[in-house]
C-alpha cells in the first residue's frame, strides 16, 4: 500500500441514536465541496427512510469526516463533522424530527398492522404513540468515522460510494482532486447561475455548464464537451494552473457580459445545452452590439419555432428556412465540437444581418412568407 493511502483511516464510529445526531445537527458540515446538490428526495422517498426505521430494517452505512479526532485543514467551517455519504439519509432524518415529513399514507407499522399511523408527523407519535416515537429515538445509526488530511483521498472515497448510484458526470467532477473542480464551483456560483438561468440545478447543471465555458476558455475555442472530455479536462489542468487561473477570469468577464443581456429566469435559458453556444457567439461580438442580442436571440427561436411548424404541416421544402433546419439538426447532437461551430456560425450570420437592419422585426416576418 502506497503511503498516500495510508492517509485514509475508515472505522465504525461509536454507537449513536438519532436524538444524538439531532442534538448534533448544527455540527454537522451538510454542504462540503464534494458533496451531491441536496433536496433530491421526494417526500414520498423520505418516508420510506422512516418507514424503514420504525420497522426495525436496515439502513446503509452513512460515512461521515470526523475531525473530532484531528485539526484538519479540511475542516473548512470548523465544525466536527462533515458529511461524505448520506446527506439524503441525514435530511430526511431532520426533517421528520423538525415536522417537514409525515409517515406516507401507506405506513403500516409490522408489529402492528392495525394501527394506524400514515399521515401522522414525530410530533404527533411523541404526543399520541410514545413508544413508536422512542423506537425512532433511539435507532442506531451506522455511521462509519472517516479521518483523514487529504481531500483527494475524501474525494475519492465519495467517488468509490457512489459508483453504484446514478451520479452525473458533473457531481464526479466535482469531487475530483485538483484546481478546477474549486474553479467551476466558483463560477457556478456567478449571479448569471443564481439569477438568470430557468432550468434545475440539483443534479450539478449549473456545474456542467460552467465546465463547458471554462474548457472553451482554457482552449481559446469551442470543444467537444462530452463526458469524458470534460472529465480529461478536469484532471489535466491540474498541471496548467496559470492557464486555469487566466481562463477562469475570462470566463467571470464573458459571464459579466452574459447577466447584463439576459433577464432573470430567463426563458431562452431553458436549458444548459444553450449556455456555451450563446456564450461563444456573444463573445465574438462588440460591445454596442450587446443591446441587439436578446432582441435577436428572441425572435430567432420565435423563426425557428415556425420553421418546425410549416415543416410539420407540410411535405413542400421550398418554404421552409434550411439554415434554422441545419441549425435543429445541429442542435440534435448537444456535445459535439461540429453542433457548437455550426451553430455559433450560424447565429453570426443571421446577427450581421439583423444587425444590418437595425433589428428591423421585417427581417424574420419576410423570412416565413
Amino acid at each position: 500500500m502506497s503511503k498516500s493511502k495510508s492517509n485514509l483511516k475508515v472505522t465504525p464510529g461509536e454507537a449513536r441514536t438519532l436524538s444524538w445526531w439531532k442534538t448534533r445537527k448544527d455540527k454537522i458540515d451538510m454542504d462540503p465541496p464534494y458533496q451531491r446538490r441536496g433536496r433530491l428526495w421526494s417526500k414520498t422517498d423520505k418516508g420510506y427512510l422512516i418507514d424503514s426505521i420504525l420497522n426495525g430494517f436496515d439502513v446503509p452505512k452513512l460515512y461521515v469526516a470526523d475531525f473530532t479526532y484531528v485539526d484538519s485543514k479540511l475542516n473548512r467551517k470548523r465544525l466536527p463533522y462533515a458529511i461524505i455519504d448520506g446527506k439524503q439519509r441525514f435530511e430526511a432524518i431532520f426533517d421528520f424530527f423538525a415536522g417537514e415529513i409525515t409517515l406516507n399514507p401507506d405506513f403500516l407499522l409490522l408489529e402492528n398492522p392495525g394501527l394506524k399511523l400514515g399521515g401522522l408527523g414525530y410530533r404527533d407519535l411523541a404526543r399520541n404513540h410514545a413508544e413508536i416515537a422512542e423506537t425512532f429515538d433511539n435507532y442506531n445509526l451506522s455511521v462509519m468515522s472517516v479521518i483523514t488530511n487529504s481531500e483527494a483521498l475524501i474525494n475519492e472515497l465519495f467517488v468509490r460510494l457512489n459508483r453504484s448510484k446514478p451520479l452525473t458526470g458533473a457531481e464526479i467532477r466535482n469531487a475530483m482532486a485538483g484546481p478546477a473542480p474549486a474553479v467551476i464551483r466558483q463560477l457556478a456560483k456567478h449571479e448569471f447561475f443564481v439569477e438568470l438561468v430557468s432550468f434545475t440545478m440539483q443534479r450539478g447543471q449549473d456545474l456542467n455548464a460552467a465546465s463547458k465555458l471554462l474548457l472553451f476558455e482554457f482552449s481559446d475555442k469551442p470543444q467537444e464537451t462530452k463526458k469524458s472530455s470534460l472529465d480529461s479536462f478536469v484532471r489535466s489542468a491540474t498541471k496548467k494552473r496559470s492557464q486555469l487561473e487566466l481562463a477562469a477570469r475570462r470566463t467571470i468577464a464573458g459571464l459579466n457580459i452574459m447577466t447584463e443581456i439576459f433577464l432573470p429566469k430567463d426563458r431562452l435559458l431553458v436549458s444548459n445545452g444553450v449556455i456555451p453556444v450563446y456564450y461563444w457567439f456573444i463573445r465574438s461580438l462588440k460591445e454596442p452590439e450587446y443591446r441587439l442580442v436578446r432582441d435577436f436571440l428572441v425572435r430567432f427561436e420565435e423563426q425557428r419555432k415556425a420553421n418546425r411548424q410549416r415543416a410539420e404541416r407540410s411535405s413542400r421544402t421550398a418554404s421552409l428556412d434550411q439554415e434554422l433546419l441545419e441549425y435543429d439538426q445541429y442542435n440534435r447532437s448537444t456535445n459535439d465540437l461540429a453542433s457548437y461551430n455550426g451553430r455559433i456560425e450560424i447565429l453570426k450570420r443571421r446577427f450581421s444581418k439583423f444587425v444590418s437592419t437595425a433589428g428591423a422585426p421585417n427581417l424574420f416576418e419576410s423570412q416565413e412568407r
